[in-house]
């Protein structure tokens, strides 16, 4: 990763309403490859539920971020059931986005490195889905280099998922 970019976790208690509206436009920014959002509340409440988070930032700029979610949630998304129904211990990435801008220049690789150090030291795998219809080529592309496994698939009335563990 360019020395220039740097990795800082956020969570619930320590983020601020502008940081929240800046990931949450980055989040719309993604979609349909990241779900949308409702609004920069939902995003709160998402935050609220999860366990492991880091934001990308050049300079204080936010240029990505990564939402995990861990077992045991109170998460309503039919995605990460998926996984709550068939592992006992999990830490799912619930969302993932890198300004366009700012593409290949590391920074899926570095965050994937720090979500894998997190697992490994909480003995977790990583679980997570991709979207199929309409198709995500370069995620899928990246995960299966990243080492992810495809487990399952499910068809949505709007999109299609493939699941993956690693």
């Amino acid at each position: 990763m360019n020395p220039r970019y740097r990795l800082n976790s956020f969570s619930y208690s320590n983020n601020n309403e502008s940081q929240i509206q800046l990931i949450y436009d980055l989040n719309q920014a993604n979609t349909p490859e990241v779900g949308s959002l409702d609004s920069a509340a939902h995003l709160k409440k998402l935050i609220k539920l999860s366990a492991y988070n880091l934001m990308v930032l050049d300079d204080d700029a936010i240029v990505g971020f990564i939402i995990c979610m861990r077992e045991g949630s109170a998460y309503w998304s039919e995605n990460y059931k998926f996984f709550a129904q068939r592992l006992k211990k999990f830490l799912y990435v619930d969302r993932v986005a890198i300004d366009e801008h700012h593409r290949r220049a590391g920074l899926g690789q570095a965050i994937y490195k720090k979500v894998f150090d997190q697992a490994s030291h909480d003995n977790l795998p990583v679980a997570l889905e991709v979207n199929t219809q309409p198709i995500n080529q370069p995620s899928l592309n990246f995960h299966e280099k990243m080492g992810f496994d495809q487990i399952g698939a499910k068809d949505f009335d709007d999109h299609s998922v493939a699941y993956f563990v690693k």
